[in-house]
């Protein structure tokens, strides 16, 4: 792992599977991710993609953005100044995810979607959140269930009910999007 922020998510999802009294088999059952791939990220052999994270988080009662909120340092603040909001990349795709808001009930995450890039999440990423995605700029292929919506700079979209989702960008430009979370 190169990064600080990568470093301190193996920790903070260790923490996190204790702290719910989860043993990694546990952990495994509940988020579809194998108990080896567990065991190699919380040691820090392995940078997860955001799928795998987003899994995690959810076995966990956390959305994504709770839990890298945990990885950095001084999460409880009210005010987050951009230097200081805790960017992730995706080690498979290029997702660049910044972290906007100061942790809370509603959450706003900016992602970047490089050109060609798809990304998928299951079901449970959006089992527990009310989800907007407003489109800042490009283009935007959001596949909801059987439902796809493209949607271009301007455009807001508020999820239905949960369902498997893949975002896509079928240009060769970079994709902007900023994804609002509400918890339940």
């Amino acid at each position: 792992m190169t990064d600080p922020l990568s470093a301190s998510l193996a920790a903070t999802v260790r923490d996190a599977r204790l702290a719910h009294d989860l043993s990694a088999g546990t952990l495994a059952e509940r988020s579809g991710v194998s108990r080896a791939m567990i065991g190699k990220i919380e040691r820090g052999e392995a940078q997860p993609t955001a799928v795998l994270l987003s899994r995690l988080a959810s076995a966990l009662g956390l959305t994504l953005s709770e839990l890298i909120a945990r990885a950095e340092a001084g999460s409880d603040r009210r005010l987050t100044r951009f230097s200081d909001q805790p960017t992730w990349t995706d080690p498979v795709t290029g997702y660049v995810r910044r972290a906007v808001s100061p942790p809370g009930s509603t959450e706003l995450v900016e992602v970047s979607l490089p050109g060609g890039a798809s990304v998928g999440f299951p079901v449970d990423s959006y089992a527990f959140a009310d989800h907007q995605i407003w489109v800042l700029s490009g283009h935007l292929r959001f596949v909801e269930g059987s439902t796809i919506h493209e949607l271009d700079a301007g455009d807001c979209l508020h999820l239905g009910r949960p369902a498997p989702c893949t975002y896509v960008n079928p240009t060769p430009d970079t994709c902007r999007y900023l994804v609002v979370l509400t918890k339940r």
